[in-house]
């Protein structure tokens, strides 16, 4: 249990609530099966109180997803946990992830009790919890922003009432990865049974740093992290699960780390979500990006036509994505255009080349995007024009 990293994905649920990214019933159906196909370790389906529909997509993924674990998330409130567990009540595997804010902000601001009154309210209700189900998660909200002795106790407390994993969230994106690290050392070193539960990262992006607070975490004693496809969720979104996989798979000397995902599933995922929600990833998003295998400058162009590992740290088909694309612009360079020709069926001698790269190079300043048809154009003119007297077609 010591090497090995629990994917806990919140997509259906941390994931779906944020803006442009609800789904239907039969849309996150699809997705957690996907999901189970993928590895992940744990499913959050959904927030059962939230809604009939949550509630009734969460019991349908319980009922029909084998596989991961099936948790619902729960507000530390006795009618939220008693809808949980009847959302997750004919899972194999059932979980009930239990939520209460710690920090003063959220304690004095939003729930309106003190410290004491929290910790007795954490306490009482993940034992309620327990009552249903063997597996209990327990997060305190904002922990990031929490005074760190009022947290050992709040986590105290939750261990003692039964959690078996313990959540501690960066809620707002607050950390940074040495703060991070420093407050899970911090609750191994002082909670009595920590030990005993497998402690939980939960990073949201709005510096920036989810990932890197995630993996820091991970160095730190963390053994199950939190994290959406594509990086979905509130506000600037959740640490990526396809980042982290692939941070672990490539720094594997860093992270000498086990895990159960199918990475080779992790683009076609990345896909279906953007097919599901209204937008997908940006060009320049890591692994699952339009970009994140694609070479414009000549330069990059050339060490990755003679070698791929000059510019790829890791395979596109590792991650699942077909192939590179070498992408012809205004920045490339005549090893490119050579290997884009032959691809279309164009051997063409130096002098050509030199010819062709000419004029390619006139057409890419005047326009931003060249297509292979452009290619096929620009060889005909000018085999027309009798340039290009040596150029062969290859059949």
């Amino acid at each position: 249990m010591k090497n090995r990293i629990h994917f806990f994905d919140t997509t259906l649920r941390d994931g779906e609530q944020s803006p442009g990214c609800s789904m239907t019933h039969h849309e996150k159906l699809a997705l957690a099966h996907s999901l189970a196909d993928l590895g992940v370790d744990i499913l959050e389906a959904g927030f059962a109180i939230a809604s009939d529909g949550d509630f009734a997509a969460i019991s349908a993924i319980a009922e029909d997803v084998r596989g991961p674990k099936i948790a619902s998330l729960a507000r530390a409130r006795r009618e939220d946990i008693e809808r949980a567990a009847r959302a997750v009540e004919k899972a194999k595997r059932p979980r009930i992830h239990v939520f209460l804010a710690s920090s003063d902000i959220h304690l004095e601001y939003k729930l309106k009790i003190d410290r004491e009154e929290a910790l007795d309210q954490a306490a009482n209700m993940v034992a309620l919890a327990r009552t249903y189900v063997d597996d209990v998660e327990f997060s305190p909200e904002d922990a990031t922003r929490t005074d760190r002795e009022f947290l050992c106790q709040f986590v105290g407390a939750a261990i003692a009432s039964g959690a078996t994993t313990i959540n501690l969230p960066d809620t707002v994106g607050y950390a940074t990865p040495e703060d991070y690290a420093a407050m899970f050392r911090t609750v191994q070193e002082r909670v009595p049974g920590a030990d005993r539960v497998i402690l939980s990262t939960h990073c949201h992006n709005d510096l920036g740093l989810a990932v890197a607070n995630t993996l820091a975490a991970v160095a730190a004693g963390a053994r199950q992290v939190e994290c959406t496809i594509n990086g979905i969720g509130e506000r600037a979104g959740n640490a990526a699960l396809e980042e982290i996989a692939a941070a672990l798979r490539v720094r594997a000397d860093v992270y000498p780390y086990e895990h159960n995902l199918k990475m080779e599933r992790l683009y076609p995922v990345s896909r279906q979500l953007a097919g599901t929600i209204s937008f997908g990833p940006a060009p320049n998003k890591a692994v699952v990006g339009g970009n994140a295998f694609a070479h414009e400058a000549g330069i990059h162009q050339h060490g990755v036509l003679s070698n791929p590992l000059t510019y790829e740290i890791m395979t596109p088909v590792s991650v699942g994505v077909p192939a590179n694309r070498m992408v012809l612009g205004k920045h490339s360079g005549r090893h490119a255009l050579r290997s884009r020709l032959e691809t279309l069926g164009y051997r063409l001698s130096t002098a050509d080349l030199d010819i062709a790269y000419r004029a390619f190079t006139e057409l890419a300043d005047r326009k931003k995007a060249i297509y292979d048809q452009d290619l096929i154009n620009l060889v005909a003119h000018h085999r027309r024009h009798e340039d290009l007297i040596a150029t062969e077609k290859v059949s």
